[in-house]
């Protein structure tokens, strides 16, 4: 993950409260971490981004108990986040998953789903029909070709949050196009390569995976979680972020 791409993922820290059932009160930061993890790879206004990973404290041994017939108790916690916040003008990489005369499919992080339309592919790229499927050639270089399975950097040009960040891409700015092709005729890319600090980037994409298979886990649980919380039961201060 070059460093441009890195521009989308953020930390950030917050003051949270997490309510909890009183049937957790046995094992309190269990309970918060599941609460939390209901979160992950969900985009939320309060964040301003999609929750990648979280580590948090619960701070005191005192809790506020709600008023209801079912009195649950907020836990206030300080959560450390990993967010991923796309925003327009930021550069991000993604893996063609499918293409066509009309648009290119990409997936950032093995999560999120970006979307390139022709107008912001034509005016570089034409595409050309092939048995597999076709692929797009670059109008000024016949070496630089996009295809299923490639690796691309392009442009943010919109994100939609309604739809969990569903990214509307572009490659029509410079520095965008096939990563394998960037990596040796573009310098500023290439430089970007070498400085971006690889170890960090693949520690991110680790956390991503580890919690990708931990929000599958909370999901497939027995249904009685999503019953014993109360909907949009978490707070954040005014100061949080």
């Amino acid at each position: 993950m070059a460093a441009a791409a890195m521009e989308a993922i953020r930390h950030a820290e917050a003051k949270l409260t997490v309510y909890v059932h009183p049937s957790n009160t046995a094992d309190v930061r269990r309970a918060v971490a599941r609460q939390l993890n209901t979160l992950l790879f969900s985009y939320e206004d309060r964040f301003d981004g999609v929750l990648l990973a979280h580590e948090f404290q619960v701070e005191g041994h005192k809790a506020k108990i709600m008023d209801g017939l079912v009195p649950y108790f907020g836990v206030p916690v300080h959560a450390s986040m990993l967010l991923f916040s796309p925003q327009p003008g930021m550069i991000l990489e993604g893996k063609v998953e499918m293409l066509g005369k009309e648009s290119i499919h990409s997936i950032v992080l093995g999560v999120f789903s970006a979307a390139i339309m022709s107008d912001d592919i034509t005016d570089r790229f034409k595409f050309k029909r092939k048995r597999d499927g076709g692929k797009f050639i670059s109008k000024s270089d016949k070496g630089h070709e996009i295809k299923r399975g490639s690796m691309i950097q392009f442009s943010v040009k919109r994100v939609d949050t309604e739809m969990n960040c569903h990214i509307t891409g572009s490659l029509v700015p410079p520095h965008t196009g096939s990563m394998l092709w960037l990596s040796v005729h573009d310098a500023k890319y290439a430089s970007e390569i070498n400085n971006s600090g690889k170890r960090k980037s693949r520690d991110i994409d680790i956390k991503i995976e580890q919690n990708v298979q931990n929000h599958t886990t909370v999901n497939n649980e027995d249904a009685v979680i999503n019953s014993e919380r109360p909907h949009k039961s978490r707070k954040r201060n005014d100061d949080a972020i």
